[in-house]
């Protein structure tokens, strides 16, 4: 197989060329004008962060994309699904105020918020995959109707696969919510009686019959005709539905590559990373870490393994910042053991990689091309 080609620029930015002029430079040099955009619909797949989180990308890179694919003749929104757990992005209406109150706007970015798989997380589009793990993704029906994909991801640490970046934002990001509970959980969803209300809704949702009440008024879910499709979570906004959070690391993070494939087969994709406030968790949280190395620089590929195996190494090569989760674990340090294993020691973030190889989304072989 050809290696992908990764295209790389620092971030120095010195008088008469700022951060954003260098990244559409660096687009434009790893090939995104060979896209056809003209009278597309492009979705720009970004994570807007969750509020009190302060690590998340500004929406400057965001407004540079947009614009750039205006100029190529596209019709570009950004995007993003719903969350799965309890937080101001678990709907469509908390997630667009969270995303105007990071500075997400269609008057700061130029192009219009649209939350994938809608109001409750339950407008989702089935994708026949058949991969080894997820025969049929659950994807934000917005991200499905998109004729062309862009990922712009702020790439850091994770808790549960490493590290965060292209295939992250991709796989998981784009997953319904009832996505996010298939690649989260192997087993089915369970109730909180002290927040379950009686209402019903979640009954009325269940194409199975596995919701009854009980003499309190409570729903019961009978794991014996439970199929785990997570509607029910979608539809009960009272969190007291929640998915039982009990599938090992490698085999989330094998499902999130093969989300990803979903995503992105048979239509024009195009990825960028942003290795910069390298925090060490997700962008999910209400708080970030102080990084946990320095910036590196923006990154951009067709290849989503290739670009995050070369940023996952990029990192890698750094020396960690003393102050810094991956500072205060660097003493323990096990012969072998790189910079992002230290981080999250019970994750192995060459998994994903491994797995995107394994069925065709990417290459581990590229060529690391600096734009200067």
């Amino acid at each position: 197989m050809e290696k992908s080609k990764v295209y790389y620029t620092n971030l120095r930015a010195r008088p008469g060329v700022n951060l954003l002029q260098k990244l559409v430079k660096l687009v434009k040099e790893a090939g995104i004008e060979n896209i056809d955009f003209h009278k597309k619909f492009v979705a720009i797949k970004i994570h807007f962060g969750e509020p009190g989180n302060l690590s998340y990308l500004r929406p400057n890179y965001a407004k540079a994309i947009a614009d750039l694919v205006k100029e190529l003749g596209g019709k570009p929104f950004l995007t993003d699904c719903n969350t799965l757990y309890v937080g101001r992005r678990k709907n469509a209406l908390d997630h667009m105020e969270a995303a105007y109150e990071n500075g997400f706007s269609p008057f700061s970015t130029g192009c219009h918020v649209i939350i994938a798989d809608g109001l409750k997380g339950t407008d989702e589009e089935l994708v026949e995959i058949d991969g080894e793990y997820v025969k049929q993704a659950k994807i934000g029906r917005a991200i499905m109707d998109a004729d062309i994909i862009i990922s712009l991801n702020h790439f850091k640490g994770h808790e549960s696969t490493g590290f965060g970046g292209a295939l992250k934002n991709l796989g998981m990001g784009c997953g319904s919510r009832a996505g996010k509970m298939e690649m989260h959980s192997n087993g089915k969803p369970i109730n909180n009686f002290n927040k379950c209300v009686g209402c019903r809704k979640c009954e009325k949702q269940c194409a199975h019959g596995a919701i009854s009440f009980n003499e309190a008024g409570k729903a019961v879910i009978d794991h014996t005709k439970c199929v785990g499709c997570g509607r029910c979570i979608g539809v009960c906004n009272f969190d007291a539905i929640n998915p039982a959070s009990d599938e090992s690391n490698d085999i989330l993070n094998k499902k999130i590559a093969e989300y990803t494939l979903a995503v992105i087969k048979d239509r024009p994709n195009f990825h960028i990373n942003l290795v910069m406030d390298v925090s060490p968790n997700c962008d999910c949280h209400s708080e970030n870490d102080t990084p946990i190395v320095p910036d590196v620089g923006m990154f951009a590929s067709f290849d989503p393994v290739a670009l995050d195996l070369a940023c996952s190494e990029a990192v890698n090569k750094q020396e960690a910042f003393k102050n810094s989760n991956l500072g205060e674990h660097i003493e323990k340090h096990v012969e072998g053991k790189d910079n992002i294993t230290i981080n999250h020691p019970e994750t192995n973030w060459e998994v994903a990689i491994e797995h995107g190889v394994k069925i065709g989304i990417g290459n581990k072989e590229y060529d690391l091309i600096e734009v200067k």
